[in-house]
C-alpha cells in the first residue's frame, strides 16, 4: 500500500525535473516544474508520517507548502515587473541583470 505512493511521488519528482531541464527558456514551465519538484518532496514527506505516525514531518510540510507558495508568488510579481520594464520574458535577456 505504501510503494503506490512512492510511485505517484517519483513520477511528480521526475515530471518536475524533466520540465527544468527540456524547458529552459520559458521562465514560467520552469516556476511550476520547481513547484512540481517540491510538490513530490513535500509528499514524500506526508506519507512518511503517516507511516511512522509522526506530526512533526506533517507541521514540516505545511510550512514548506507556505515557504514554497511565498517564494513562487515572488518570482512571478519580479517576472511582471521586468517584463513592464523590457517588454519581454526571454530567459536570454536575463544576462544583462548581471552587475
Amino acid at each position: 500500500m505504501y510503494y503506490k505512493y512512492l510511485v505517484v511521488v517519483m513520477v511528480l519528482f521526475l515530471l518536475g525535473g524533466w520540465g527544468v531541464v527540456l524547458n529552459r527558456g520559458h521562465f514560467i514551465i520552469m516556476i511550476v516544474s520547481i513547484e512540481l519538484v517540491l510538490l513530490a518532496t513535500f509528499f514524500f514527506f506526508l506519507i512518511n508520517s503517516k507511516e511512522i505516525d509522526a506530526l512533526i514531518e506533517q507541521v514540516f510540510m505545511i510550512m514548506g507548502l507556505t515557504i514554497a507558495a511565498a517564494e513562487s508568488s515572488i518570482g512571478l510579481a519580479l517576472l511582471v515587473a521586468y517584463y513592464r520594464i523590457r517588454g519581454t520574458i526571454v530567459l536570454k535577456s536575463f544576462s544583462s541583470l548581471r552587475g
